[in-house]
């Protein structure tokens, strides 16, 4: 009899997490007895003779997939709640002080669960040296006129920012508190508690008002903080991002940035409920990032989290209570009518929910249920994120996989269905990849001549667009000429002006990316229901399952064949929604490569008449390049779309042609005899697939 999963898993589990278990417990105690068996069985392969197929076998147990983090985007201003609405949500009420969490605006703060500690870590990255020196010249000139500029040096130079060169503020002596910064390396901090590494890392994350007594802070030269927790089974497989509202002009942090921003499959973006609605700053959010986590990313819930619901007057509990989850009714009704008011597109592409919620009667309970600080619903959305059933079951089934192949070269006499098997599968692969090519082929042609028209129109509105970016209305001269000056020295970004940013590659490239967004979004899919171009990729099959009637004495190699098609299609989903990210994002960065020049010379541009001239630099320089910029954007997506294309061909081609000639072309009888771990390997198979398909 097997022994239960949940009692054999306890010695690959700590003892934090020996409590009562979930359904997802149980899959993650199976995935760890069964890589625990794998393990056993390649060190018996190793002992076995070296050939083509052992080192075959011993690969393939290397690379079973396990799961990996899902990320959790939170987005809002500084004051919105979030720093309450993280520590609720984790259960860790002294984690981050009020108004903490990237108050500086720039860094990226995740949270996640340490596994491998009971200790309370933070893991701090920093910028580059030399990126730091590019953006202190820059600063120095800006001392006067920027708020963003003046903030960082003061926080990390006090008055030394005003009378100090570049040189000087380069010193050694203000980064002895962080040599990891000159090194550069990481920097860790280990921790007993939750409070002691709250007030170990604030320096790091935000940007104080108050005086400090002359300690520096350092949260300027931060690009990411990483905070892990112990016993936090809700965030075995999810981190938490909390993500600045515009990137930044720092260049690398700005790209992780988009990159995270790109890889959160949801997004919070949290508001006071009081002015949910009116909160500029949540909804400019959502706009600015929303190419980024759509076509350009892989979300596929967006949350608007309504904080602070408890803010009433005091009075008896029940009217209180009536009075709360009122204004929480409300809310949800507004905020959602507001939602496919503004964002249509959006409502089509992300899941949409309004959370109410209230962390100080979480904590607090004096006026309200648990339930109704809608605390445990979002903590039961991390749990779904928590509980991915397929992942276990992918590796579960790949394991059993190659079981099924090592158990079934030990079959003799077997060499003629070998090779008629092999034959067969080798002809449906021929077919099967011609109606691929077809598919693919198809999808290229649309995105042509959808593109061929957004280079139409590109060309066309392109300079009428720009007018209206270089002469906004209702901004005096000398206000604009200092945000203008911004621009060209941050690869045409605007600084805020009432909380919105300004991109002018965006805007250029706007009518590029509209004339292809619908198609994309189908042929790129961010949810799992439906695969990538429009579900021709899952439509690929060999049919292994029914050849199994047909060829029954080499049916184990036929089921491996099935899990590696399956385990190969699931591989191919990951790299299509990677590279889908860089194919979407090449229209505006190929624009922002062809502007980069005029950037270039109209920051230099100094003196009596700079904003016009910057002006009529920029002007001349969109009017010259019109013609080819836009084409070579088309001609540049058109270009990664097609190396898409034939890495998919070549990694599906190669791949199975690969495991079919070695499972069916190989005579190997030395393995060893695994038909035990087959069959509890095979138990745990169908106890997950019962799971996923319960009906």
């Amino acid at each position: 009899m097997d022994m239960d999963p949940r009692k054999e898993s306890s010695q690959c589990q700590s003892p934090s997490v020996k409590h009562k278990r979930s359904n997802s417990a149980t899959e993650e105690s199976i995935t760890c007895i069964v890589k625990k068996i794998m393990n056993d069985v390649k060190m018996k392969l190793q002992n076995e003779e070296k050939t083509k197929l052992n080192d075959f076998l011993k690969n393939k147990i290397s690379d079973l997939e396990t799961r990996k983090r899902m990320l959790v985007g939170v987005f809002g201003r500084t004051g919105a709640g979030k720093s309450s609405l993280i520590n609720a949500i984790v259960g860790e009420k002294n984690l981050l002080p009020s108004g903490s969490v990237c108050a500086c605006t720039s860094v990226m703060f995740k949270v996640e669960a340490n596994n491998d500690s009971k200790k309370y870590e933070a893991e701090i990255e920093f910028i580059k040296e030399e990126d730091w020196k590019e953006e202190l010249w820059n600063y120095k000139n800006l001392l006067d006129d920027d708020d963003d500029a003046r903030e960082k040096m003061t926080a990390l130079y006090g008055e030394d920012c005003k009378s100090k060169s570049v040189i000087e503020l380069m010193d050694k002596k203000y980064f002895k508190g962080i040599p990891e910064f000159l090194t550069p390396t990481k920097k860790t901090l280990k921790c007993e508690s939750a409070k002691e590494l709250s007030e170990k890392i604030v320096k790091y994350i935000s940007a104080s008002n108050e005086e400090d007594d002359g300690v520096r802070q350092y949260w300027p030269l931060v690009e990411c903080v990483t905070v892990r927790l112990p016993n936090k089974d809700l965030l075995q497989h999810v981190t938490l991002v909390d993500l600045p509202g515009n990137g930044d002009r720092n260049k690398s942090r700005d790209n992780m940035w988009k990159k995270m921003v790109g890889s959160c499959s949801t997004v919070w973006i949290s508001a006071d409920i009081t002015r949910a609605v009116a909160e500029k700053d949540a909804w400019e959010i959502l706009q600015n990032a929303n190419s980024l986590m759509g076509n350009g990313g892989e979300c596929q819930r967006i949350h608007f989290i309504c904080t602070k619901s408890d803010n009433v007057d005091d009075s008896d509990d029940q009217s209180v209570r009536d009075l709360v989850l009122k204004r929480n009714r409300d809310a949800k009704r507004i905020v959602n009518a507001e939602f496919q008011k503004e964002y249509p597109q959006s409502s089509k592409q992300f899941s949409f929910e309004v959370f109410t919620v209230s962390c100080k009667e979480f904590h607090k309970s004096r006026h309200l249920q648990p339930d109704d600080t809608e605390i445990p619903k979002l903590r039961d959305v991390l749990q779904n994120l928590n509980n991915n059933h397929s992942e276990a079951f992918n590796y579960v089934s790949g394991a059993r996989g190659i079981l099924s192949l090592i158990q079934g070269t030990r079959y003799r006499g077997v060499a003629d269905s070998k090779m008629k098997a092999c034959r067969d599968l080798k002809e449906k692969m021929r077919d099967k990849l011609k109606v691929l090519k077809k598919t693919i082929a198809k999808t290229y042609r649309t995105f042509e001549r959808c593109l061929t028209e957004g280079v139409e129109e590109s060309q066309e509105s392109c300079e009428r667009r720009m007018h209206s970016m270089l002469h906004p209305r209702g901004e005096n001269g000398s206000a604009f000429h200092k945000r203008l000056k911004f621009a060209v020295n941050n690869d045409g970004v605007f600084n805020a002006k009432n909380g919105r940013k300004t991109n002018i590659n965006t805007t250029l490239s706007s009518e590029l990316t509209g004339s292809i967004d619908d198609e994309f979004r189908m042929t790129f899919p961010n949810e799992d229901k439906s695969g990538p171009f429009k579900g021709a990729i899952d439509s690929f099959s060999l049919d292994t399952e029914r050849m199994i009637n047909t060829y029954k004495d080499v049916r184990l190699q036929l089921r491996f064949l099935k899990t590696e098609e399956d385990k190969l299609k699931t591989k191919l989903k990951k790299i299509i929604r990677e590279d889908k990210k860089t194919v979407y994002s090449s229209l505006t960065s190929t624009i922002e490569e062809n502007m980069q020049k005029c950037y270039t010379d109209a920051a230099k541009i100094t003196g009596v008449g700079s904003l016009e001239n910057m002006r009529c630099k920029i002007k001349k320089h969109l009017h010259d390049q019109k013609d080819t910029m836009f084409q070579m954007a088309k001609d540049n997506m058109l270009k990664q779309l097609n190396e898409l294309r034939g890495k998919i061909l070549i990694k599906l081609k190669e791949t199975l042609m690969e495991s079919i000639q070695l499972s069916l072309g190989t005579d190997d009888c030395s393995f060893p005899d695994v038909s035990g771990e087959l069959a509890r390997v095979g138990k745990f198979y169908n106890q997950l697939k019962a799971d996923l398909n319960p009906n």
